[in-house]
């Protein structure tokens, strides 16, 4: 399918290039002109041009479509005017990139064929190399080119979440598969979280290398374990994708990271130590707490409750100025929802926001 990219909305006219965006600036905790705004799942299901463009399409063919994939990326940004487009991806696909077999089935989430069930099952992991990517970095160019200023986000899916749909066998509210294989298997579960490290910092390395500006990293599940656990068992791979990005300290081209999870305010600290410019905080925690938590040196990002935007005009208005009064206790605020847009939501409640927070912001 081809699809011709139209013209993009200009949120940031004022920055010359991407990395002198407030995104790029608000992630490194330097001065911005007004707080950034993006929302995760800002490309899709509320979108009625997403789901007139995704007609027909499945989604883990629509991702490896460089065509669909930059106009669906390109389509908040020009109904919203946000300061960020992020790449229009999915969690798995990495692995199904790479050979698993995955099909993403409406309603429930990705299921996988033959989940892991054994050491044998790890090692038979097939390795996502870099040459399986040109679809990726055709979009991410064709993206760069198309957003001027503004920048790109990459995505790619943690180890710990991936390695609980291939244990689980698709989306798990206990993950008690997951926990039993970590703590029963623990060399088996170690060689497949560096696995899944490798892949993960292939996905992001391709887009990084393409031009994308900052990259976010997302541990979706990470908040159902506990402190002791997510250091000794997951902190190292996640530690491992970041580091796999470049090393400033020698002058290797690197990006601002961003690392969000879901239920995760037990962990901020850790998810920071990890190696995140940016924490990513859920609506569970108030932000000015999360930056208590997290400690100096990071900027965050959050964290208004997707929920909210179904409410009436004055209470989005009303959360809106809390989350960013609350947000002016970080070093960098990037304005944000605490988990990705829900699909009833409104477009232009979204929009009125993006608009908000920039007014009550602007230097």
């Amino acid at each position: 399918m081809t699809v011709p990219p139209g013209p993009t909305g200009a949120p940031d006219p004022s920055a010359a290039t991407p990395a002198d965006s407030d995104l790029v600036r608000a992630a490194m905790g330097l001065p911005v002109r007004r707080t950034p705004v993006w929302f995760m799942r800002q490309a899709g299901r509320s979108l009625p041009e997403y789901r007139a463009l995704r007609a027909g399409t499945k989604m883990l063919e629509s991702c490896q479509d460089p065509d669909l994939v930059t106009e669906i990326t390109l389509q908040p940004v020009r109904r919203h005017g946000v300061d960020a487009a992020i790449l229009f991806s999915d969690i798995v696909l990495p692995l199904v990139v790479a050979g698993v077999d995955i099909d993403i089935k409406p309603g429930v989430g990705p299921v996988i064929a033959s989940p892991i069930r054994s050491v044998a099952d790890v090692d038979a992991l097939p390795d996502l190399q870099a040459g399986q990517l040109a679809f990726l970095e055709t979009a991410v160019r064709r993206l760069v080119a198309e957003l001027g200023a503004t920048p790109l986000i990459g995505f790619a899916g943690a180890p710990f979440t991936l390695a609980t749909y291939l244990i689980e066998g698709g989306p798990s509210k206990e993950h008690a598969r997951t926990k039993a294989f970590m703590y029963a298997e623990p060399e088996a579960w170690g060689r497949l979280l560096d696995k899944l490290a490798v892949s993960a910092a292939t996905f992001l390395r391709t887009q990084v290398d393409a031009g994308a500006s900052a990259v976010q990293l997302f541990d979706s599940w990470a908040g159902v374990l506990s402190a002791a656990d997510y250091a000794e068992r997951v902190l190292p791979s996640s530690r491992a994708v970041f580091d796999a990005l470049g090393d400033r300290e020698r002058g290797v081209r690197d990006v601002p990271r961003i690392h969000f999870g879901v239920a995760t305010g037990e962990l901020l600290p850790l998810i920071g130590d990890a190696g995140a410019d940016v924490v990513g905080v859920d609506w569970r925690v108030p932000l000015d707490e999360a930056v208590r938590r997290i400690g100096p040196g990071r900027s965050v990002q959050g964290n208004l409750d997707p929920a909210v935007l179904l409410a009436d005009r004055d209470t989005v208005e009303r959360e809106v100025r809390r989350v960013v009064e609350q947000g002016r206790a970080a070093r960098g605020h990037i304005f944000n929802l605490g988990h990705g847009v829900l699909p009833e939501t409104d477009p232009d409640v979204l929009t009125r926001v993006v608009e908000l927070v920039h007014g009550l912001t602007e230097r």
